[in-house]
Formats: structure tokens, sequence, C-alpha cells
């Protein structure tokens, strides 16, 4: 008997490393030895495939076996190696052709009777094992996830004799089939259903156009979480690549996978008594956190001061470079995390100052300290910074005042040009531009270079909000389809970075 060989895939974050998986039965009592690095999962699955193996009317060699998960210095976790190490026991047996397994690789964690259940991390083994041209036996239970590869070399099976009998030329295995994808254009978000609020809708605008991070300030109930909600649904399509890599992370992480709505974008909302590891992501073997699963989409957190000093402050880095890095003992693991961030607060722990009514009786030391929650890092790295007061008496009920049915069609429309034009001036949206893109992209006359720098002055804004204020300025000739940055764009830009103001007793 020859050592047989099968081939798997591993699960270190959105990647998925081969590995090798090799069977040999030597002299010794009958016994099932797993090495390579396994965790615990892994060495359950010797008991796991002994009774699959037998209850798919398959003998288990009376001789000790030696299964070894290569390479031995990458972590081995969960139980989709069953199938392989299933296969590679029988082919090591002789009880099933070991050339057939050549350019293969199988996943899938075996039941006591020989069923094969779903695993995570499907589709991004799928695309790789797809892009080395081998074949990749999947459960059927992940047929939606990894047909997303497109590509007939993924083939589903319900059980191990599935399995065998496609190797042994009796029965062939199904191709994996792509079901119904909902399309993304159909939405009831709109921004009709939010009355008034122009200057803050106008803000969204800009927001969603440029991929500008943004925070609404006002009293409870005026509409920023409404706001916040319509953002994805004026972000144009994701692309086909946009759209695996989203649906990549979700793949790998505690969420089960959905298929009808993986191509939209994500809108994430964690509470304000979520973790730090809920943001970033961890556990062992580390997932992906909310910043990771808002991928491509939105991140909103509401009630922003109410989260902790330090759950925020690991918001700082990944706004920054679009990614995020776990680091454990034994491994490191990056997922991508280019999210856009939408916050909310109110102006005071009441949250009613600077409303008409007067209810609030904060004193300014107590809404120093609420704002002070939030630190000046944190509120250097969102662009714009929006005021949504309550509605005038009469606002909602006024029959005279009707919904603008066409103004979410419209914006669509508006950011969808000035996309464009940024991507054909420097193939990168607005928010991502290098400083040095930024300084032959966004070139100021010489009294709009005064009132630039004067409002540096008086705001006391960092190297950063200087280069945010003229990427946001930017976007708005954009949205208007100006060559350049007029005053008029400079000012509504510099009036979008209110909360860098000083004042103790200001709405904003």
């Amino acid at each position: 008997m020859a050592v047989a060989t099968t081939f798997s895939r591993a699960e270190i974050g959105i990647e998925a490393p081969p590995v090798t998986v090799e069977a040999d039965v030597i002299g010794g009592l009958p016994q099932i030895q797993i090495v390579g690095l396994p965790e615990t999962a892994v060495k359950e699955s010797k008991d796991r495939v002994k009774s699959a193996i037998k209850n798919a009317n398959f003998d288990i060699p009376d001789r000790k076996l030696t299964v070894n998960l290569a390479p031995a210095d990458l972590p081995k976790s969960g139980g989709r190696y069953d199938l392989s190490i299933a296969l590679s026991i029988l082919a090591a047996s002789n009880q099933i052709p070991a050339h057939r397994l050549v350019d293969m690789e199988f996943l899938g964690e075996l039941a006591l009777n020989g069923a094969i259940r779903p695993v995570t991390g499907v589709l991004p083994a799928t695309i790789r094992a797809v892009k080395a041209s081998n074949l990749i036996v999947v459960p059927r239970a992940n047929e939606h996830e990894a047909a997303l590869a497109q590509s007939n070399n993924v083939l589903v099976a319900d059980s191990l004799l599935e399995v065998v009998h496609h190797l042994t030329g009796q029965q062939r295995l199904e191709t994996a089939r792509k079901g119904a994808i909902a399309e993304q254009g159909i939405t009831d978000q709109r921004l009709c259903d939010i009355r008034g609020q122009e200057s803050a809708k106008r803000a969204l605008t800009v927001a969603a156009a440029g991929a500008h991070n943004v925070i609404f300030v006002g009293p409870p109930g005026t509409g920023k979480t409404m706001l916040a909600s319509r953002l994805p649904s004026l972000l144009p399509p994701m692309t086909l690549e946009e759209s695996l890599m989203v649906a990549s992370v979700r793949s790998v992480s505690k969420y089960s996978f959905e298929f009808t709505t993986w191509s939209k974008r994500p809108f994430r909302a964690p509470h304000h008594t979520s973790s730090a590891v809920a943001l970033v992501g961890g556990s062992n073997p580390p997932r992906p956190g909310e910043i990771s699963l808002a991928h491509n989409g939105v991140l909103f957190l509401d009630e922003l001061p109410e989260f902790t000093r330090h759950v925020l402050e690991v918001l700082r880095e990944p706004l920054e470079s679009g990614k995020i890095v776990i680091s454990r003992a034994s491994r490191q693991v990056e997922y991508p995390a280019q999210f856009q961030l939408v916050a909310a607060m109110n102006p005071c722990p009441c949250g009613y100052f600077g409303d008409d009514s007067d209810r609030c009786n904060c004193t300014n030391d107590k809404i120093q300290r609420y704002r002070g929650r939030v630190s000046g890092p944190l509120l250097d790295r969102i662009d714009l910074h929006v005021e949504v007061p309550p509605l005038p008496t009469g606002a909602l009920s006024d029959p005279a005042l009707r919904q603008d049915t066409d103004e979410h069609d419209r914006s669509i429309n508006l950011i969808a040009e000035a996309r464009l034009r940024m991507m054909h001036r420097s193939n990168k949206l607005n928010a991502h531009m290098s400083a040095r893109l930024v300084e032959s992209a966004c070139k100021l006359a010489l009294a709009d270079r005064n009132l630039l720098d004067s409002a540096m002055t008086k705001l006391g804004l960092s190297a950063r909000g200087y280069y945010k204020i003229l990427k946001v300025a930017r976007t708005i000739a954009d949205l208007e389809g100006s060559e350049h940055i007029r005053t008029v764009h400079l000012t509504e830009a510099l009036g979008y970075r209110r909360l860098d103001r000083s004042g103790h007793r200001s709405v904003l």
C-alpha cells in the first residue's frame, strides 16, 4: 500500500491556502493518528471519519493509519478536512483509485452516517481552486455560495458514498447551480421618505459621491438614522470583484451566508454596547468584525458618544488604511475594511440643546464632557460634520409639502456622473486620493488659498483636516460638473467642519 494524497483548503482569513492530506497504512495496532498541527476539531475527525467510512460500507484497515496535513506549520481547524481525510484513507487502502484524486480538492465535514455537512469559508476556497484549474467538491448546503465562482469545476455532494461513486465512475456529481439573485436597484429606502432636512440630504449626496465619512448631529427624532440608512441605496452597484470580496468576508464570518443579498452593499449598525473585538474581529481562529463585514458598504454608529472610548479608537487605523490586521500567537490574519463611516450623535447628554423649547438644562461642562467622549483624532478623520435640526412646526402634517418622488433618482444620477469624473481624473474616489493627487486635482485660486489658510487658523485644523476639506470641495465641484474648485465649493466644504470649531454653547 502506497501513500495516498488528496487536497483541501485551509481557512486563514479570506485566504484559502492549499493543504495536502497524506494517508499511509503502516504496521502497528489499529488506530488513526493525525499530524500536521491539527486543532481539537481536526483531531476529533478521526472518529467521524471512521464511522462515516464504516456506514458507507467500506473497510477501515486493521493497521495503524497515519494522516499528515501539510504544510506542518499551518494551523488546521474545523471539520473542513473530514472528506479529504476519508478519501485519502480509502485510496491508501486501495478501495478507490488514487489516480482519480489528482487535480481535485475536497471540502466538507462528515456526519457519522457519511453525510457531508456544510463548512465556512467555501467561497474563498472555491475561487482559489478554480484559479488553480482544479475540480473542487463541496457540500450541497454550500452550493449557492460555491457557485458564485462561476465555474463548471465546482461539484456538489450529499454524502461520502456519492463522492466515491464519482471517483469510481459509477455516477457523476452535479455541478453547482446558482440560484436567483436579488436585483440591486430595487429598494424601499429612498430620500423622499425624509421630510425637510434639505441640507442634510445634500451632505449625504456629497458623502455618497466622494465616499466621504459623515457624522450627523441633532436632537432625537430629527431623521439621523433615516439619513444613514439611505446611503447604501445612493451608492452605485458593486462590481463583480467587489461583490465577491464582500461575499468572501461573509463566508468566513460567524454569520450564515445570505445568497439572495450577496451582491448588495452591506449596511452594518452595531449597538453602542459592542466591544472592540466585535468591531475589529477576533476569537480563535480569528473571525472578521463589523468593520470588515461593512467592507465596500456602510458602517453606521448611532449614539456615537455612548460607545466606549477604547472601542472608538480602534476605528482610527482602518479608516486610514482600509484594512485590519488581527495578530495571534500562532497566526496573523488580514481582512479588508474599506468602509464608509456614518455616525450620529445628540448635541448634549439630554439631546435637546439648541431646541427652541428650552428643554435642555445641560451645563457647558456636561456638554463638553459628553462631546469629549469622541476624540479629536477620530473626528478629524470624519470629512462631513452635519447639523440635523428639529423640523419646523407643521412640517410633517402640512399636505402642501409633498414628497419629491424623483429626488432619490436625481441624486443617484448626480452621484454616478460625479464618480465617473473622479475615476476618469485619478482612477480613485476623492476620499481615497493621496496627498500628491490632492495637490494636482484640487488647485485653488489665490483668494481661495487665503480663505483656506485663514480657516485653518480659526478652526485649528490639522494637516489631515486641510486635505479633507480640499477633497470634499473637489467632490462638490464634481457634482456640479465644474472642472475647477470655486469659492462656493470651498465655502460649502468649510461649512462641513463645524465640530472643529470652538465654542461651548454652539449646537455644532
